[in-house]
């Protein structure tokens, strides 16, 4: 076990390029088992949720070849009709599921266990199981596994999602790609990691229309064959960066980015007192005056996301007067008492945080709630006076890439180090 020991405050300065897009990835690769041929996707992020759904991919028998650290070559024509994914293995990543649609599509069966991921609140997967009922599936739950078939075969229909649900939206766009007839999905979700996966599976022959509105349509072809393609950058990470140097104060500028994906975070933070401009593949932060309270409300893309709820979270702790943050997706306030223990002043009422700036941040010990969570922490300590430490950082590293170099990179002084190793007071 590891975790980071951070020295702070600090200001960040300098320039950070982005990785792909983790969301993106973790649907366009298990779409791969769709495609009759070899693909060659490029821009693959290096984190754990990567390599756990390659594990997958490889346990129902596709041929993974790497090219390079951010290159992937994947042959599915092997893969096992009648492949289980043991439970153990779906239990580690919530986007497991995206197996469900994949093999449902390719092989109209599909049996795995269910899937893991953060824990920040009831996740259910009653949408998925509509949206496969829908398309002519019999779906069953027994033994902590999912065994859904159609023994007549997939067949294009109308689904209405009763929420906005990436996740369901992508499920249902792999079961369909090659299912006889016409899907629509509507109420769909409009997130750029959609769009990424129908630009994918039309770039290898699928035919998706309507993907980044609310109306999805999906027309069944015989097969998909292979090709290259390269993951969008990754907003949340983009966003994650944007978040710590409005919290910390300095001058950064995000590489490999796309401005247009990024302007729902960026309204805000300007709204904050943070001066953003934007470029064709880069945008640059900085901050260098007192912040300004604002209320935020997570909503769908293109609003304000709830990924980063919990990063810019850290720098309203920071911002003069009371902000209101209204979480509408999930319940993601675990992380607060983590950042009481800093000194910030929150108080929870259901889905709103009421927040009440104060002048510091002070040093403590403090653990990663989830992904996201783990890296409002980090923030939190990059801005708090003293050594901090945060643990569980195993939830950082399933979505950022090369973490601790880029934060260092950044002028951020933080260190992974086993558990069993004391504190470090100096480790610039």
């Amino acid at each position: 076990m590891y975790k980071y020991v951070i020295d702070g405050p600090c200001w960040l300065r300098g320039e950070v390029g982005i990785s792909g897009s983790k969301n993106a990835a973790v649907a366009i690769l298990p779409a791969v088992l769709l495609v009759d041929g070899v693909c060659r996707i490029e821009n693959i992020p290096r984190i754990s949720d990567v390599s756990i759904i390659l594990e997958i991919m490889t346990s129902l028998g596709a041929r993974v070849r790497t090219i390079n650290a951010s290159t992937i070559e994947i042959d599915a024509r092997a893969v096992k009709k009648d492949g289980v994914v043991p439970d153990a293995l779906m239990r580690k990543m919530r986007a497991s599921y995206y197996i469900y649609g994949s093999m449902l599509g390719r092989f109209g069966k599909v049996t795995a266990g269910m899937p893991g991921g953060c824990d920040f609140g009831v996740r259910p997967i009653d949408q998925h199981i509509k949206g496969f009922e829908a398309l002519g599936a019999h779906v069953e739950i027994r033994g902590g596994m999912l065994s859904a078939s159609a023994p007549d075969g997939l067949t294009g229909s109308q689904v209405y999602c009763d929420v906005s649900s990436v996740g369901t939206t992508i499920n249902i766009m792999l079961a369909s790609a090659l299912t006889d007839g016409l899907t629509i999905i509507e109420n769909a979700h409009k997130a750029p990691y959609v769009v990424d996966l129908a630009n994918f599976l039309n770039s290898v022959g699928a035919d998706i229309k309507g993907a980044g509105t609310n109306v999805i349509k999906i027309r069944g072809v015989p097969s998909l064959s292979g090709g290259t393609y390269t993951i969008i950058p990754d907003t949340d990470e983009a966003g994650t960066y944007m978040a710590a140097v409005t919290a910390t104060g300095g001058d950064i500028l995000l590489t490999n980015v796309i401005p247009k994906h990024l302007e729902g975070i960026s309204a805000k933070l300007m709204e904050m007192g943070v001066a953003i401009s934007e470029f064709d593949d880069s945008v640059r932060v900085s901050r260098t005056g007192l912040l300004t309270r604002t209320n935020i409300k997570t909503m769908p893309y293109p609003a304000f996301p709830t990924d980063l709820q919990s990063p810019i979270a850290v720098a309203l702790c920071l911002a003069e007067g009371t902000s209101i943050v209204t979480e509408t997706i999930w319940q993601r306030f675990r992380y607060v008492d983590e950042l009481k223990r800093m000194g910030a002043h929150i108080q929870v009422d259901g889905q709103i945080a009421i927040i009440e700036g104060v002048e510091s941040l002070s040093a403590a010990s403090v653990r990663a709630c989830d992904m996201r969570a783990g890296a409002a922490m980090v923030i939190a300590a990059l801005c708090a006076s003293g050594v901090s430490e945060v643990e569980s950082i195993e939830h950082i590293e399933r979505g950022y890439e090369d973490f601790v170099e880029k934060v260092r990179s950044l002028g951020g002084k933080i260190r992974r180090v086993p558990c069993s190793v004391p504190q470090i007071a100096n480790i610039g």
